[in-house]
């Protein structure tokens, strides 16, 4: 990594806000170590754990896609917890950006599908953090909470391997399949995602907002039940 790429793996974005007072605060308090790894382990599992997943509250404003918004909000999903344990990283002074992949997505409920038409969720976010001298990948979208629930392996990150979905769950079903890889961002590539959002699930957003209210983890309970 030449020292350009340093700095900006480094610095404050509008979305990766790591200069704002609640991401210091959370980086403050959770990189806790005796090296880059172990913050970075520890800041993963702070975010991953500590804000549900909620794909039902889909904001595609700036102010929805900051990593300070999932700090004030409780929860978020995959593209902005990404910004979100990237943030915290860079507040802790170690490099990290922010990367994207289109997954088949085998953990959705009714309305997602009836929302979005697919199953191909667009996009998806992760966080690549620089360690050792290389970039790992970091997924913590999926609190521990949602996981044991339904059964899924938890993604644990180790600060040497790559943490992305497992291709089956527990029961061996099929849980997460990459199909095609966007690669890694200074900044959230917001208008990339909005428009991307808008070629694959048009009206997605005014579909959720009309059925606004719903708890993702009670409908996926409901119907993995069944």
């Amino acid at each position: 990594m030449n020292p350009s790429e340093h700095g900006a793996a480094l610095a404050a974005a509008p979305l990766i806000d790591s200069d704002h007072p609640a991401v210091v605060a959370f980086a403050t308090a959770h990189a806790q170590g005796e090296d880059d790894s172990a913050r970075a382990v520890a800041l993963f599992s702070a975010v991953r754990d500590g804000f549900r997943y909620d794909p039902y509250r889909i904001d595609l404003s700036p102010h929805g896609m900051k990593a300070s918004t999932v700090l004030a909000n409780g929860y978020g999903w995959c593209v902005p917890k990404a910004a979100l344990l990237a943030a915290a990283c860079r507040a802790a002074g170690i490099p990290a950006r922010v990367g994207y992949a289109d997954v088949r997505n085998h953990l959705s409920t009714e309305r997602m599908r009836q929302s979005m038409g697919s199953d191909l969720f667009v996009w998806h976010g992760y966080a690549d953090i620089w360690l050792d001298g290389a970039w790992r990948k970091a997924t913590p979208a999926f609190n521990i909470e949602l996981c044991e629930r339904f059964g899924l392996l938890p993604l644990e990150f180790n600060g040497r391997d790559d943490s992305l979905y497992h291709r089956f769950d527990r029961a061996g079903h099929r849980h997460m399949e990459y199909v095609a890889q966007h690669g890694a961002f200074d900044e959230v590539p917001l208008a990339r995602i909005v428009a991307a959002f808008e070629l694959h699930y048009p009206g997605m957003q005014a579909r959720l907002q009309a059925n606004s209210g719903g708890d993702f983890m009670a409908d996926a309970s409901r119907e993995i039940s069944r």
